[in-house]
């Protein structure tokens, strides 16, 4: 696991204190793109399963994360691909409650 991918995992950790939380780095996919690293990192597909996401409606669910996430973009983030579930919705889907 890279540095990035730590460094995300701590921060949303601390901020939405996730049930389930996975960070995948996507940047082989984006070679050639402006925005791909030299090395890597920069995109990544991020799945955040929290309680502080209850009652939040997607695009506040994404908002939350982006400004826990705020310091890292320009820098260590390019893109992010969001997948937020309150726990309630991660069963409803049947993802069961894998932390």
């Amino acid at each position: 696991m890279n540095s990035q991918i730590r460094n995300i995992e701590r921060i949303l950790g601390e901020r939405l204190k996730p049930v389930f939380l996975e960070v995948l780095d996507d940047s082989a996919k984006h070679a050639g793109h402006a925005g791909a690293r030299q090395g890597g990192g920069g995109h990544y597909i991020v799945t955040v399963v929290a309680e502080a996401f209850a009652g939040k409606g997607l695009v506040e669910q994404h908002r939350m994360v982006n400004e826990a996430l705020r310091e890292l973009f320009g820098g260590q983030i390019h893109a992010l691909a969001l997948h937020t579930f309150s726990p309630e919705r991660w069963r409803e889907r049947g993802k069961g409650a894998r932390a």
